[in-house]
């Protein structure tokens, strides 16, 4: 109803502007404060009150007049207050939203018939996935299910980079060093395994003799060479690190969980001959040009300081020219391409769509989400282990036992009389800390570093993901108490007339325009917002509105409906963040 009710908004402002001889391309809209009671208002008035030659409070009256409703079926009252021209729903857009809302799809949008593919996490397939990168997989699976939901078409990618001097390194040193070389694994997984090669290797080449050096960096670039020349052994060689080491990788990913549709591989963009043809293309471009070798692009005619290297000295190309290759297969595949970079990558990022632009392609369409570091607080457990870090295992780990404490601390004081068994228990603690996990770091600000703290997240009474989690248990349990008692559901909005009941009518209703902003901005934080004043909407009512004990059978199964439209709302909106609903806690 939501997205109705903005329609008929958009329509009758338009037409009172238009009526009165003014521009209508910025109609000011936006959500009002929590103490007024319009589902939307306008601020055109302050922009219109210079040509008006008129205060923004006279102008708002003036609009007010000349906007007709006569149309509208969820717009039931236009008023101004001050400058801004408030807009207050009808009975049919409460009675809409509550019959919307009982669809186990609510908030989801239909669809955009537009193809949408989102790339994140593609961490190098070096060893296990780090706290620090661990925004990117949360973030970006937020970002592919909000535009999911907002009804775009959406495959989820991870971009491997199994052609770059990292993999080089860590193919020769796998076949190179032998087990007695190394120190234990850390896990007992594949990619703990494997990745004590590369590190050995790395310590090799920073400290070995020159002459063993020399040596071994003429077995890497070997290796690199054999890339290029599409050598069927050499992929071999360094794909049967890269499949194990990213098998691995992808079982800690399932944990958040955060899933793909497809593992896209540099080399494939080698040997399809796409890289070689970038190349070409580039250097037939006016900004080529050669220096030591290796060819380049001047982009100093857009800001940029450094020139951007696409061909090596020895012939073989880097990242970004395969990267190049890999974002013209995705333009020429998909409507939209959304990638998920940490802000370190941003000058890379704005290279690459500059370099794009050079070989004529219209990046209008490919978007970026960049996200700061998570930083974890100084001591505690999660201590880093021989200079390594912490690994995203670790956290989710300690997620779940910290839940699982935080869980069992709570048996005695449930509200619901059901038992729950070690099973139970063990299902809650995983679904509270790893979403305790998911919804700390989604709910901020992407660009801006963080420090995840457990407290914060795993508080069951402050705005944190176990706080929300809990709205949906109670909803649950509302509905089956009230089911075993007898009462059926019925969509009488009528019925529903204290503050508690309508205000949380009106935030379930903006559910699906929180989705469609959500997915205009790639912001899914905002559904994180959305989440805690829906929990607070929601507990409001919860205190206020009993349904068994209601006060006619009228009002129980009016308020059943609503708790149940509350239930629906609140697992789509964890759902889209990747957290998630238990069913009790």
């Amino acid at each position: 109803m939501f997205l109705s009710f903005r329609d008929e908004v958009r329509t009758v402002l338009t037409d009172a502007l238009s009526a009165q001889g003014y521009e209508t391309a910025d109609l000011g809209i936006e959500e009002p404060p929590a103490d007024v009671d319009a589902v939307l208002a306008s601020s055109v008035a302050f922009r219109l009150a210079g040509e008006a030659g008129a205060s923004p409070p006279q102008v708002a009256a003036e609009l007010v007049e000349a906007i007709d409703l006569g149309d509208c079926e969820y717009v039931d009252l236009v008023e101004n207050r001050g400058p801004y021209v408030n807009f207050l729903p009808s009975e049919a857009y409460f009675a809409g939203t509550l019959e919307s809302a009982q669809g186990d799809d609510f908030g989801r949008l239909p669809d955009r018939g537009e193809s949408v593919v989102v790339e994140h996490t593609s961490a190098n397939p070096t060893g296990p996935v780090h706290v620090g990168r661990a925004r990117n997989p949360i973030v970006g699976d937020a970002v592919a299910n909000v535009l999911d939901f907002a009804g775009y078409d959406v495959e989820r990618h991870y971009y491997v980079n199994d052609a770059g001097r990292q993999m080089a390194v860590f193919t020769w040193a796998y076949e190179t060093f032998d087990e007695a070389d190394l120190p234990a694994p850390e896990r007992d997984r594949v990619e703990y395994d494997l990745v004590r090669y590369y590190r050995r290797g790395n310590e090799f080449l920073e400290e070995a003799d020159p002459e063993a050096v020399e040596e071994a960096e003429g077995e890497i670039r070997e290796i690199l060479q054999g890339l290029e020349e599409g050598d069927e052994a050499t992929y071999e060689r360094i794909g049967m690190v890269v499949d194990r080491v990213l098998s691995g990788m992808r079982e800690c990913l399932e944990r958040l969980p955060a899933e793909f549709d497809e593992f896209v591989k540099e080399t494939r963009f080698i040997r399809d001959g796409a890289t070689e043809d970038v190349a070409r293309r580039l250097r037939e471009t006016e900004y080529a040009f050669l220096e030591e070798g290796a060819w380049q692009l001047d982009l100093s005619e857009w800001g940029f300081d450094k020139d951007l290297v696409f061909l090596r000295s020895d012939g073989t190309s880097l990242y970004t020219t395969r990267d190049l290759a890999h974002h013209e297969w995705k333009f020429a595949n998909y409507d939209r391409a959304v990638t998920v970079l940490g802000e370190d990558h941003r000058l890379q990022a704005e290279q690459l769509d500059r370099a794009l632009r050079i070989l004529g392609n219209d990046t209008d369409e490919l978007s970026q989400v960049f996200y700061g570091w998570v930083n974890l607080p100084d001591g505690g457990s999660m201590s880093t282990r021989r200079g390594t870090g912490v690994n995203l295992d670790d956290l989710l780990d300690e997620a779940i036992a910290r839940a699982r404490e935080e869980v069992e601390s709570r048996l005695d004081t449930r509200i619901r009389d059901d038992d729950l068994s070690p099973a139970d228990i063990d299902r809650i603690a995983h679904q509270v800390g790893i979403g305790a996990v998911r919804y700390d770091i989604v709910s901020k600000q992407p660009q801006k570093a963080i420090t995840f703290e457990w407290d914060r997240a795993l508080d069951f009474e402050a705005q944190s993901a176990p706080y929300v989690q809990y709205v949906h248990a109670r909803a649950c349990g509302i509905v089956d108490e009230a089911t075993a008692a007898g009462i059926e559901p019925a969509l009488d909005v009528s019925r529903l007339v204290t503050e508690e009941e309508r205000d949380l009518l009106r935030v379930v209703a903006r559910f699906p325009g929180a989705i469609d902003r959500a997915a205009a901005d790639l912001e899914p934080h905002r559904i994180a917002t959305y989440t805690r004043e829906f929990a607070e909407t929601f507990n409001a009512f919860y205190r206020e509105c009993s349904v068994l004990n209601a006060e006619d059978d009228d009002v129980a199964a009016a308020r059943l409906a609503l708790v149940a439209a509350a239930r629906n709302t609140v697992a789509n909106a964890l759902a889209v963040l990747g957290v998630s609903a238990p069913t009790s806690m």
